[in-house]
C-alpha cells in the first residue's frame, strides 16, 4: 500500500477569483471574530467619556432640536401635522444609521492597516461589523423615538399613527444599510490611493442630507422649488427617510415604485461596492 505524503488542511486560503466573492460559509466560520468587532465597535467609541453611551441618544435629540429650531421656526417649513420635533427624530435617527455605516465603513483599510498586515481574517468582516454594532446604535435611537411618539399621542397630537406599510421597514433598513456598506466600501477603497478622500467624505455626507428630506417632506420641496425637486425625488436615500416617515406619521410619499425602486438599487451599490472592495484587499497593503 502507498501512502501519500500530502497534508491534509483543514482551511485552505486562496486569493478570491471572481469579482463578485462573498464567502458566506468563510464569514460564518469567523462568526466569533465578527462578534467581537461588533463588542469593540460599541463599548470603546464612547469608552472614556463622562456620558458614555448616553451620547447614542444625546446626539440625535440635540441635532432633532437644531433642525426643529433653523427649518421649522426660522425657516417655516411644514412638516404636514406631524409635530416638529418628532418629525426631525424620525428622519435624524434613521439618517444616523446610514451616516454611521458609511463614515465607519470608508476608513476601514486606512484604520485597520496594522490588523491587516499581521493576520488573515475575511477583509468583509470588518465593514460587516460596523452594519451590525450601528444597527445596535440604531435599535436605542428608534426606542427613544418611540417613547417620543407616544409622548406625544398622550399630549394629544393624535393626528397621525402607524400604516400597515410599516411590515417592509426592514427593507428600509436593509436599503440603508446596504448603501452605506457598498458606498464605504468604493471609499474605503479610494483612500488607499487617495488620502484627501477621507477629508472630503465628512463634508460630502453633511452635503447629502440636505438632499436626502431629512428635515423637510418631499412634497414641501414641490411646492417650493419645482426647479430642483428632482435631485431629491430621484435620490434613494430620500425615498427611504420620506417612507418611513409615512409608516409611521401616514403623511407625505409612499409608492411601492419608490420602496422596491430604492432597495435595487441599494442593491446595486452594495455589489458595485463589494467588486471594488476585493480588488482593493489584494493590493491595498502595498499602498496604505
Amino acid at each position: 500500500m502507498q501512502k501519500s505524503d500530502d497534508p491534509v488542511w483543514i482551511y485552505e486560503i486562496s486569493p478570491k477569483k471572481s469579482l463578485i466573492e462573498f464567502n458566506f460559509k468563510e464569514i460564518w466560520r469567523y462568526r466569533d471574530l465578527l462578534m467581537l468587532f461588533v463588542k469593540r465597535n460599541v463599548v470603546t467609541v464612547y469608552k472614556q467619556t463622562v456620558l458614555g453611551p448616553l451620547w447614542f441618544l444625546i446626539q440625535p435629540l440635540l441635532t432633532a432640536v437644531v433642525l426643529t429650531f433653523i427649518f421649522n421656526t426660522v425657516a417655516g417649513v411644514d412638516t404636514l401635522g406631524v409635530p416638529n420635533f418628532l418629525f426631525n427624530l424620525a428622519g435624524v435617527s434613521l439618517w444616523n444609521y446610514f451616516r454611521e455605516c458609511l463614515t465607519t465603513t470608508s476608513s476601514t483599510f486606512v484604520t485597520n492597516q496594522n490588523l491587516f498586515g499581521k493576520v488573515y481574517f475575511p477583509r468583509i468582516i470588518m465593514p460587516l461589523s460596523t452594519v451590525i454594532s450601528n444597527l445596535l446604535k440604531y435599535g436605542i435611537q428608534l426606542f427613544i423615538f418611540m417613547v417620543f411618539y407616544l409622548y406625544f399621542i398622550f399630549k394629544g397630537a393624535n393626528n397621525y399613527h402607524f400604516q400597515i406599510e410599516f411590515i417592509y421597514f426592514p427593507v428600509l433598513i436593509l436599503s440603508m444599510a446596504f448603501i452605506g456598506l457598498g458606498l464605504g466600501m468604493i471609499l474605503a477603497s479610494l483612500t488607499t490611493k487617495y488620502r484627501d478622500v477621507s477629508f472630503l467624505i465628512t463634508f460630502a455626507v453633511q452635503l447629502l442630507m440636505y438632499v436626502s428630506a431629512v428635515m423637510y417632506p418631499i412634497s414641501f420641496l414641490v411646492k417650493k422649488s419645482p426647479k430642483y425637486a428632482w435631485l431629491v425625488e430621484n435620490n434613494p436615500l430620500a425615498l427611504i427617510v420620506e417612507t418611513f416617515r409615512y409608516m409611521v406619521f401616514g403623511s407625505g410619499i409612499f409608492t411601492y415604485y419608490n420602496l422596491i425602486g430604492s432597495f435595487l438599487i441599494s442593491v446595486v451599490i452594495f455589489l458595485f461596492g463589494v467588486i471594488v472592495f476585493n480588488r482593493t484587499e489584494k493590493t491595498f497593503i502595498d499602498t496604505v
